[in-house]
């Protein structure tokens, strides 16, 4: 008797994609909904209609080229910030200090963008662009040296960095660095230094995106990414393989900070022009919410922060249109935080478990030395 098969499962390559693109994309699609759904419930209760509501939202979005071009300007520092803890969370290090080293960078490539005179563009823009990409970097190293050579947890040692981050960046502005005037916040930096906009896209977008697929090329391609990866899984048999466990951590904190303060520094350059306290205030901390909606997938950062970016963009116009307080763009963007992060809830609507590849693990070291 001729022996059976032994599968019969489908191998047609496009149901293979179509079943894995549905498995990543799910639970960010559902908690999305989920999230929205909850808001337009709370507009309700507010007395606002919530299709008003999000119509206007999305008008004040993508309504227009400019509004487009406001949208992409407000994911370009998220997507970096994003991929910052996204990266991170590849070595299983929960990088919170993404504020800290985006505001140095911020600081140091304004610093860089006035002071350097005489430099053409865009060498100039360049210098100013890469030296807060590396304050970021050195900032980032500080963390991934003391969890390595004395257990500090990365989680506790960013959240104090961050703090002293702010003190010296708010020093320099509102002292050495400050420009003239009562204001607290650093001269303008020089149309050579200025990061370009293509009518109304913000080229620093272009910046990031290219940072997204050069990162999941160095995490999925090269074989740092596969120590960095090896490492998040379990430091312990990464070691005994022979990867050196301590380098590996110290540069995956480099290269998220590096990402952080390149965000920071296409802030300066490409938005505000200049170095002034508050305006990226929150910036880095949105990153969590990017890399946990993109399920730390690099690629996936680039869309999770395009639609926090609209929701941001376009936070004003459903307040004027729709007569509705812009918080309630606050409490979307922490329900769908919530909703990734107890994904349990997600896959209970959807029946469906959880398999190796859809994990997600924020820190292998959470709670230990």
């Amino acid at each position: 008797m001729a022996n059976e098969p032994a599968s019969s499962a489908p191998t047609n390559p496009l149901l293979v994609f179509l079943s894995r693109l549905w498995r990543s994309i799910n639970v960010p699609l559902i908690a999305i909904l989920l999230a929205l759904t909850i808001g337009g419930l709370i507009l309700i209760l507010s007395s606002a209609n919530p299709f008003a509501a999000y119509f206007a939202l999305f008008k004040g979005a993508f309504g227009s080229l400019t509004s487009f071009g406001r949208t992409l300007e407000k994911a370009t520092p998220l997507i970096l910030g994003g991929l910052a803890v996204a990266f991170a969370f590849k070595a299983g290090l929960f990088n919170i200090g993404g504020q800290g080293q985006l505001v140095f960078g911020a600081i140091v490539s304004a610093y860089l963008g006035y002071s350097l005179t005489g430099l053409p563009f865009p060498l100039h823009m360049l210098i100013a662009l890469l030296g807060g990409a590396l304050v970021g970097g050195l900032y980032g190293a500080i963390p991934g040296a003391l969890k390595t050579y004395t257990g500090a947890h990365e989680v506790i040692t960013t959240i104090m960095l961050n703090f002293i981050a702010l003190n010296i960046t708010d020093y320099l502005s509102n002292g050495p660095w400050k420009d003239t005037g009562i204001v607290a916040r650093t001269p303008a930096v020089l149309s050579s230094a200025a990061i370009p906009r293509i009518g109304q896209i913000p080229f620093g977008f272009f910046v990031a995106v290219l940072i997204a697929v050069l990162t999941w090329y160095l995490l999925y391609r090269t074989t740092i990414g596969f120590e960095i990866r090896t490492v998040g899984f379990n430091p312990h048999a990464a070691k005994y393989a022979g990867i050196k466990v301590s380098r590996t951590v110290i540069l995956t904190m480099i290269i998220s900070g590096f990402m952080a303060g390149m965000g920071g520094a296409i802030e300066t350059l490409g938005v505000v022009g200049r170095y002034q306290p508050g305006f990226n205030a929150g910036l880095g901390f949105d990153g969590i919410t990017i890399a946990l909606l993109a399920q730390t997938n690099p690629l996936g950062v680039i869309p999770a922060a395009i639609l926090v970016g609209a929701m941001q963009a376009g936070s004003s116009q459903m307040q004027f249109d729709a007569r509705v307080p812009s918080q309630i763009i606050d409490v979307i963007q922490a329900l769908i935080l919530f909703f990734v992060s107890a994904d349990a809830i997600v896959r209970w609507i959807l029946r469906s478990r959880k398999t190796d590849e859809d994990k997600v693990t924020l820190s292998t070291g959470w709670g230990k030395s």
